[in-house]
């Protein structure tokens, strides 16, 4: 029988001045005033694998400099957001584009912590948003009229560092999930195959893990036991291998081939994804927003990629990927692939590191 499996910042602008100076285009030079002026370096275009990568490196290397950062998948180019002209001159040197903003990191990651201390309220998720340079909270359709009212004050109290918005659809696990996996629990479906220690693995939602810990395929065959699960907190599970089956590192197309899979790669904000799921299959979209926070009614789960890519129950676990890289695992949401909605995913990269596999 065949088996194809899913296998800081710096506390201030240099001055309004400078930041006036800096968004419409000038560039700073020297003080020696007889140096002719030098024409901005245009950024370059970029490939959303190597923009993250660039992304990465330039916010180890600028620290508290940057703001951010997000692809633009039009023009192709990796945009930075910097809070002053030494960052910004940087950046562009580096070859993407420097946006210069009112917030820093610190900033939003203190809204982020006053949200989860004063505004912890199930159905809502937050995320920093670097296109607006913003957190923002959403609510779901089971948030009181109460609750809502309490958010808008939280919200409020943040000075413009956050901004609030009502979803239609409810935010929940999406349990029931590439190819079908099923349990005594329910139906989740498989993300990535991974090896560790020498021996097959799979990757899927930790709040499948939670539910059931014997894992058959589409066809009742047991296939796997559980190894490893964490949800809340994080949402990712580690299923040994405990039949003799093919185990490739691809992701189901459902057209009768596959993506192959050859390693694991951070999100970006802008980066274009697909998701494969054994409900609805697969979908496409961008990613929206990283280090998203949900408050599921089961518990918070934070760190999460943002997406505009649908999904439904059963989709759970299933693989995100860019490429041939793979980005994330369904873990739940609000809407569906008829009306829409959003989609979070736990990063790959990190339940690799958890759990010590790789892919395989």
């Amino acid at each position: 029988m065949k088996h194809r499996r899913i296998p800081r910042r710096r506390a201030a602008l240099a001055g309004a001045g400078a930041a006036a100076l800096i968004a419409a285009g000038v560039t700073f030079q020297t003080a020696n005033a007889s140096e002719p002026a030098k024409s901005p370096q245009q950024p370059r275009t970029l490939s959303a694998p190597a923009a993250g990568k660039l992304a990465s490196t330039l916010v180890r290397d600028l620290g508290s400099g940057t703001a951010g950062s997000y692809y633009d998948a039009g023009s192709q180019r990796l945009v930075v957001n910097v809070l002053d002209a030494a960052a910004a001159n940087a950046v562009e040197a580096a070859g993407a584009q420097a946006k210069v903003v009112t917030h820093s990191l610190a900033a939003l990651d203190g809204a982020r912590a006053a949200l989860k201390k004063d505004a912890t309220v199930p159905g809502t998720s937050w995320a920093v948003d670097p296109v607006t340079n913003k957190v923002v909270v959403t609510a779901d359709r089971t948030v009181s009229t109460a609750e809502w009212t309490k958010l808008g004050t939280v919200v409020d109290g943040l000075g413009g560092r956050a901004e609030l918005k009502r979803s239609k659809g409810e935010f929940k696990p999406f349990v029931a999930g590439g190819d079908a996996i099923t349990g005594s629990g329910g139906r989740c479906s498989l993300g990535f195959n991974v090896v560790k220690g020498g021996q097959p693995y799979f990757l899927t939602a930790g709040h499948c893990t939670q539910a059931i810990s014997s894992w058959s395929d589409s066809s009742g065959n047991v296939i796997g036991q559980n190894a490893q699960s964490s949800f809340p907190g994080n949402d990712f599970g580690l299923v040994k291998y405990t039949a003799d089956v093919a185990h490739p590192s691809e992701v189901d197309l459902y057209n009768g081939s596959a993506q192959q899979i050859t390693g694991a790669a951070d999100a970006t904000v802008g980066m274009r994804v697909t998701r494969s799921g054994s409900t609805t299959q697969v979908h496409d979209g961008t990613v929206t927003g990283l280090n998203a926070t949900v408050n599921y009614s089961e518990g918070t789960v934070s760190g999460l990629i943002q997406t505009d890519v649908c999904a439904e129950p059963g989709d759970s676990g299933g693989s995100l990927f860019s490429g041939s890289s793979a980005v994330g695992l369904t873990s739940g949401g609000s809407g569906d692939c008829t009306s829409g909605g959003e989609t979070f995913f736990q990063p790959v990269t990190e339940a690799l590191s958890a759990t010590g596999s790789s892919i395989g």
